[in-house]
């Protein structure tokens, strides 16, 4: 095809003002799955009402199962999965944890199954609110984490979980986050692939071997007992799988720029990092307001860029340390808690690989926790504080910006309370 074919192909567009909760129904739509379980939670519910109106109206051919509880339904799509079927569900905080038990199963069947998560935080105190706490209470579940930043995005790698999930030299289940009500609700112009456009992005999968499945009257176990060495080969084998999975996610995004003409950088996004000595690290619907706010202050002078993890499990260690490495500052910025470390999960993480980081200094922000707002003042004041640390200047390693009384948590004594 010559290029001129190439950008009429890709000038093709059928933009809509849509939720984010909307554009993950409509991708998992256009993928065409071949079993859907449904169960409402808020603030993922609308993702379900929409998929069982387009199963009603005939626009999506699909088995929908609507159940009795999230367990059931991760139950539902790990066995439907297993017989060699598509499948989508979506659930929210209280929901993935009562569906836990099933979520380690499927991770452990290798049961390609697609999920969005719309974060939300987890059971303690009850927050019907936004909050990363329900992804962080399953990092280590065993499946692949992606995350979005707004609508487009959703909408985009839901469609990119599915090449990744069922890619034969993976097959792992991929889990789909974005922020509850910031992007749940949020409505945004979204251009909708076609769905010609789309089977031929997701028509690879055919031409790869038969993916091991189970067949009426044919002899194959799955959640049989692991122990010793048997126990210990499968878990290789998975670990393999998700660090093969950083170099396959990095291809299939710019299979996806060919096709859509949108590219978003793979594992990680980088803005405005080439020259920065300073540098925030974030993920989510934060990144857009942290944009905004670094290209303020580059008209002042100051070198700031923004690291945005998308992918987060595997966590993308050599991409972060690649971009990262001889920057005289990090601030790491966490919409949630890592109980029993100062700092913020994904600051504790990246923590890790300092010493590879040639001399980069790295603090911890917690900022957006049950819906605050991570506004355009609080990441100007990121932006100082880091800039401090650059200049030599005494700051606390961990900062909560959404809670200014605060002190780091073994600073004070608080009675208990």
């Amino acid at each position: 095809m010559n290029t001129q074919a190439k950008i009429k192909e890709k000038s093709k567009t059928q933009i809509k003002v849509i939720t984010g909760n909307g554009a993950a129904a409509i991708a998992a739509k256009l993928a065409r799955p071949d079993v859907v379980a449904a169960y409402p939670i808020t603030p993922q519910t609308e993702i379900i009402e929409q998929i069982s109106k387009f199963h009603a109206t005939g626009e999506m051919d699909c088995e929908l199962i609507t159940v009795e509880g999230e367990n059931s339904a991760m139950n539902a799509v790990m066995a439907a999965s297993l017989a060699g079927g598509r499948v989508f569900t979506a659930t929210s905080s209280w929901g993935l944890a009562f569906m836990y038990d099933a979520v380690l199963a499927t991770a452990g069947a290798r049961a390609p199954v697609v999920m969005v998560n719309v974060n939300r935080e987890t059971p303690g105190i009850i927050a019907v609110s936004s909050g990363q706490q329900d992804m962080i209470s399953t990092r280590d579940c065993g499946w692949i984490f992606l995350i979005a930043e707004d609508c487009q995005e959703v909408m985009d790698v839901v469609l990119q979980a599915y090449r990744l999930a069922e890619d034969y030299d993976i097959q792992v289940p991929v889990m789909v986050h974005y922020d509850g009500f910031y992007l749940s609700y949020l409505s945004e112009g979204v251009d909708i692939p076609f769905q010609e456009d789309v089977d031929r992005f997701l028509a690879v999968l055919k031409e790869q071997p038969e993916r091991t499945k189970l067949v009426p009257g044919g002899r194959l176990g799955c959640g049989s007992h692991g122990i010793l060495g048997g126990y210990l080969e499968l878990r290789y084998k998975h670990m393999s799988a998700m660090e093969r999975a950083k170099d396959k996610f990095e291809e299939i995004d710019k299979e996806y720029e060919a096709i859509f003409g949108r590219s978003y950088g793979g594992q990680i996004e980088e803005y405005r990092t080439a020259d920065a000595d300073v540098v925030l690290v974030g993920s989510g619907s934060m990144c857009g307001t942290i944009k905004t706010v670094i290209d303020k202050r580059r008209e002042v002078g100051v070198k700031v860029g923004l690291v945005k993890m998308r992918m987060y499990r595997p966590f993308p260690s050599e991409a972060l340390v690649a971009s990262l490495k001889g920057k005289i500052a990090i601030g790491v910025v966490d919409r949630s808690l890592a109980f029993g470390f100062k700092g913020g999960p994904m600051y504790t993480e990246l923590k890790a690989f300092e010493t590879q980081l040639e001399g980069a200094k790295l603090i911890s922000f917690i900022d957006g926790i049950a819906n605050t707002d991570i506004t355009t003042a609080n990441v100007g004041q990121m932006i100082d504080t880091i800039c401090d640390l650059a200049a030599g200047k005494d700051v606390r390693e961990v900062t909560w910006v959404c809670y200014p009384e605060a002190h780091e948590p073994d600073c004070e004594n608080t009675g208990g309370q």
